[in-house]
């Protein structure tokens, strides 16, 4: 990455005239409630080369602020204030002269690339009408052998076949790639990239950050990063600017932002991030509250409800962006001068719960019960053609063989890219029925043997945690209704469920002045609450989280994470939690099991798995999987894994990871042969870890 500070060729040294400066940007939309003041005085500036990182929590003003820079927001959105490209304004011009600028000089990927992409042209036409569109002296021939070699640039392979595929036959990452290929079809200045690794895994991230600094060289754009993951800014970005509230409250290097901090807010963001590197159960420091309405803003700091160190200024006055003792590095505090002088850490600054200890502390795994074991658990589905007489060609083997046990108040984290096989797995532990093959046994039942009464019996025993709050309450039904459904439906007497309902709202951290409301007058932290409130109606003894924290702000997610933390302590559960963030599977977890299309390739305790991983495969899953500390993060190598998991209905024979092992390139012939031939098996690699590969070899990856 290009620093800002250049020599000129008298020896003295000076500063790039910036790409793009954003100055005094305000952009307010309408609403039933008021104006909604979106984004209130940003500035900014990024220079050519150059990397900025975006954070904050959703709702903060990141995306409004990049689509106003592209002239992308809707007609009723107010926006003021100045953004310049190359010297030129551009607030006020129509569209028909930002079309002129949009793709050329500033492009803009942008988060879902699935809603990006045209769904019934091939990648390659449109990235050739993308370079059409500005180089409109180009032929079609010319703009197709374009697309390809951009294709090629950004690791897509066989390009020249692919260039003729259409978005739905791509991977996620795979579209993110295109997305980026048409980004840097006609070597913008500047690349506006909207969160572009949100829905991504850790191994797909990790390559597509690597597409952005290859696309980087190659066109020598700035790059505006907006992103929530502060470990994806400590290791890409070269500034950091922190936005609340619609408004940027803290700008510096990296280093400035992670290292010295002045800002309350920016403290706990770091504070609540769970550290891969790092093996503790200490409680993360939550930033607890939610962000303010933006309609109506009351005088005084817009983060003061939430800062521990709040003044009575703080209420009245709210604080200007001002410099600090370090060059270049400005936050918008009235007590940044306090946090400079003690220099103080998030947990010096916000309350860190106390942690209870786990209510099995000191009992040997081997003398607690077993409340969950799988065995040679296979789950198939057939793949058929034809409509009207149907015939089956195949079958996808979406679980092939997998095995583990949980015990009483544990937690197992079951991690792995998408298809590899998590979901189907959590499906077949909560339908209790008899899959294709092996056996799954619920406190000591297997589900294949269980009649109607038994299964009703043992599913009390069972709790799920959506992934999406939203969409998993229904939105028509109040929250006492929403918590006591299932209590209903196993018969508990009424003035039972009320009492019960109140004690669950109490349990998340929410109260039983909440029961009456409706899930959208809830922020998505406190739905997810309620979600896990109703996971524990019944008082199950075996909870299963399905990617419980994914869609939250870090500093929500922190808060949730310790109350599981928290009730599994007091109640005594044992969780199954899924999850793609390896980041929280080790702070939350006691094993880990970690699957690879359909099989689990390594499984032991959090320990040996992240610090000492056998797997070729873990190694390079851990390795993806950002530090939120830049020396370290900077510091690091990565293991990047080519091409995509292969599908589940062409299993490779041997080893099913070979197609994409960095390991397998290295062996000898007689090595590699045995991987093609011979389906590794789980062999120990200590007294509680196990990996499936023929040649292990533990390897410390942070």
């Amino acid at each position: 990455m290009t620093g800002l500070i250049t020599t000129s060729t008298d020896g003295q040294t000076s500063v790039p005239a910036p790409v793009l400066e954003i100055a005094d940007l305000r952009v307010s939309f309408p609403s039933e409630a008021g104006t909604v003041e979106a984004v209130r005085g940003l500035s900014y500036a990024v220079s050519a080369g150059e990397v900025l990182g975006i954070v904050g929590e959703s709702g903060s003003g990141k995306s409004v602020s990049a689509l106003a820079i592209m002239g992308l927001l809707p007609d009723r959105a107010r926006v003021e204030g100045s953004i310049r490209f190359g010297g030129r304004e551009l607030a006020g011009l129509g569209d028909k002269a930002l079309t002129d600028i949009r793709g050329s000089g500033i492009a803009m990927v942008f988060q879902d690339p699935l809603s990006a992409l045209t769904p019934v042209y091939t990648v390659g036409s449109q990235i050739a009408e993308a370079i059409r569109a500005h180089h409109t002296d180009t032929s079609r021939a010319a703009a197709a052998d374009r697309a390809v070699d951009l294709l090629k640039l950004v690791g897509i392979p066989n390009p020249a076949v692919r260039a003729k595929s259409f978005p739905h036959e791509f991977s996620g990452g795979m579209r993110q790639r295109v997305m980026i290929a048409m980004a840097i079809a006609n070597d913008p200045d500047v690349i506006l990239a909207d969160e572009p690794t949100t829905a991504l895994d850790v191994t797909i991230q990790a390559q597509i950050l690597e597409v952005f600094h290859t696309a980087q060289e190659a066109t020598g754009a700035a790059i505006v990063m907006i992103t929530h993951d502060l470990g994806v800014v400590a290791g890409f970005a070269d500034r950091v600017m922190v936005m609340y509230a619609g408004r940027a409250v803290e700008t510096g290097t990296v280093e400035d932002a992670f290292y010295r901090s002045r800002m309350p807010y920016t403290l706990g963001l770091l504070g609540a991030l769970p550290r891969p590197d790092l093996e503790t159960r200490e409680p993360l420091t939550p930033v607890e509250g939610n962000p303010p309405s933006l309609v109506g803003l009351p005088p005084g700091c817009p983060f003061a409800p939430r800062c521990p160190l709040k003044i009575d200024v703080c209420e009245t006055v709210e604080p200007p962006l001002a410099p600090t003792a370090v060059p270049g590095h400005q936050t918008a505090c009235h007590r940044s001068g306090f946090l400079e002088d003690g220099d103080l850490k998030a947990g010096d600054v916000f309350p860190v719960p106390a942690a209870l200890p786990p209510a099995l502390a000191g009992v040997p795994r081997e003398q607690r019960p077993v409340v969950l074991e799988v065995t040679d658990l296979v789950r198939t589905y057939p793949l058929t053609t034809g409509s009207i007489f149907r015939r089956t060609i195949g079958e996808v083997r979406a679980v092939d063989g997998i095995s583990f046990d949980v015990r009483e108040g544990e937690t197992l984290g079951l991690v792995g890219e998408s298809g590899c096989g998590k979901t189907t797995t959590i499906n077949e532990i909560m339908s209790l029925a008899t899959p294709s093959a092996g056996t799954i046994k619920v406190l000591g039942q297997e589900t294949g043997s269980l009649d109607r009464k038994q299964r009703r019996k043992i599913r009390r025993q069972l709790g799920l945690v959506f992934q999406d709050p939203n969409a998993s309450l229904d939105p028509r039904l109040p929250i006492g209704d929403i918590l006591g459904e299932g209590m209903k439906a196993y018969g508990v007497p009424v003035a039972e469920r009320r009492s019960r309902v109140s004690e669950l709202l109490t349990l998340v951290g929410l109260g039983p002045e909440h029961v009456n409301r409706y899930p959208a007058e809830f922020s998505g932290g406190q739905r997810q609450r309620i979600g896990i409130a109703r996971a524990l109606s019944l008082e199950p003894r075996l909870v299963v989280l399905d990617e419980p924290v994914s869609a939250l702000d870090v500093s929500i997610r922190a808060g949730v994470v310790n109350l599981l933390e928290d009730l599994r302590a007091r109640l005594g559960l044992s969780y199954v939690f899924v999850a793609h963030d390896l980041s929280v599977v080790r702070h939350i977890a006691d094993r880990v099991a970690v699957m690879y299309l359909g099989r689990i390739v390594e499984l032991g305790t959090v320990a040996d798995v992240f610090d000492a991983p056998a797997h070729p495969y873990t190694q390079a899953l851990l390795s993806a999987v950002p530090v939120p500390d830049p020396r370290q993060e900077r510091a690091r190598k990565r293991i990047l894994l080519e091409g995509d998991l292969p599908s589940p209905s062409e299993v490779p024979t041997g080893c099913r990871f070979r197609s994409r092992c960095p390991l397998y390139a290295t062996l000898l012939e007689d090595h590699q042969a045995r991987c093609r031939d011979d389906d590794p098996v789980l062999t120990p690699q200590g007294p509680d870890h196990t990996a499936a590969c023929h040649w292990p070899e533990a390897r410390t990856v942070f």
